[in-house]
């Protein structure tokens, strides 16, 4: 592999970070194919070692902002999301019983399950920002209103990597007056 996969991880993160304006108790949804990172279609080459490097550039500094996390499953676990128990409580979640694996869940997702302090599964949540790595779709685990963000970061490895974060909708039509700071 002719690329950095940390120092790409990072930078994304980063720009997502500062672009989505997230703070303490935001949420973040992760979707990421290491097959596309590595440059194989997705879901036929699973590496728990590029899920580990990927979470390593990152992770530290999410927990330490308190964001939480939540990590999408693929396709084969519909989509459920790893998240620590902490966030489950307090949004009133039902958990659902599976646990990750790189061939039923994927690669990241059983990654962040060993990394969180008490994951559990869920099968939905509203987040407030979302990366996409290599186009897992997690359109579904976000708030309603969804703005892309125009990264200058647009790859890990051989994935393209795609981001949003939300905003509240606007309502009341023309004579209504918007809090610049919500944009």
């Amino acid at each position: 592999m002719n690329f950095d996969v940390k120092a790409e991880t990072k930078a994304v993160f980063d720009e997502v970070i500062e672009q989505s304006r997230l703070k303490a108790g935001d949420i973040l949804v992760v979707g990421c194919s290491t097959s596309e990172i590595a440059g194989s279609p997705m879901g036929t080459d699973s590496n728990l070692s590029l899920a580990k490097e990927v979470y390593s550039a990152f992770y530290n500094d999410l927990k330490a902002k308190g964001i939480f996390l939540a990590v999408q499953c693929c396709e084969h676990l519909n989509r459920a999301l790893v998240v620590e128990k902490q966030l489950a409580d307090k949004l009133l979640l039902d958990t659902v019983n599976v646990v990750p694996q790189p061939k039923a869940g994927g690669s990241s997702a059983t990654t962040a399950y060993g990394l969180f302090e008490n994951p559990v599964m869920v099968e939905h949540i509203k987040a407030d920002a979302g990366v996409d790595i290599g186009g897992v779709m997690i359109g579904m685990h976000l708030k309603e209103t969804a703005v892309p963000l125009k990264m200058k970061n647009k790859k890990i490895g051989k994935a393209i990597v795609i981001a949003a974060r939300t905003r509240p909708r606007f309502i009341g039509g023309a004579r209504a007056v918007y809090d610049e700071n919500l944009l």
